[in-house]
């Protein structure tokens, strides 16, 4: 798998699911109106769609797209929740996504 072409497909997989996600939070939990909710159903779905441009199979796909959902997290609520993340959120986020990058882009014969 081609790095530079796998990890924009992670990240734009991970703004749909997140971004989803979110607006449905948004929506259900804050009282949004409904097309909050509408929106992210849609983004969630596009998720879907976009992790299968992966060309791995979906094992690794799925796994490692885990490392890349827990780093944008983390991100997306220190930008859009004011979080602040304490050093055991970015020592495992990073532990993580070292893991996982691993199972993907380690060399096989």
């Amino acid at each position: 798998m081609d790095v530079a072409r796998s990890i924009p497909i992670f990240i734009l997989a991970g703004l749909c699911e997140i971004g989803g996600g979110y607006l449905v939070w948004l929506w259900l939990k804050e009282g949004k109106p409904w097309w909050f909710g509408l929106l992210g159903g849609l983004a969630l779905a596009c998720y879907g769609i976009v992790a299968t441009w992966q060309t791995s199979n979906f094992a690794r796909v799925y796994a490692t797209y885990g490392g890349f959902f827990i780093v944008m997290s983390i991100l997306w609520s220190m930008k859009f929740d004011n979080y602040s993340p304490d050093k055991y959120d970015i020592v495992g986020a990073l532990v993580a996504l070292l893991g996982v990058c691993i199972i993907y882009y380690a060399p096989r014969s």
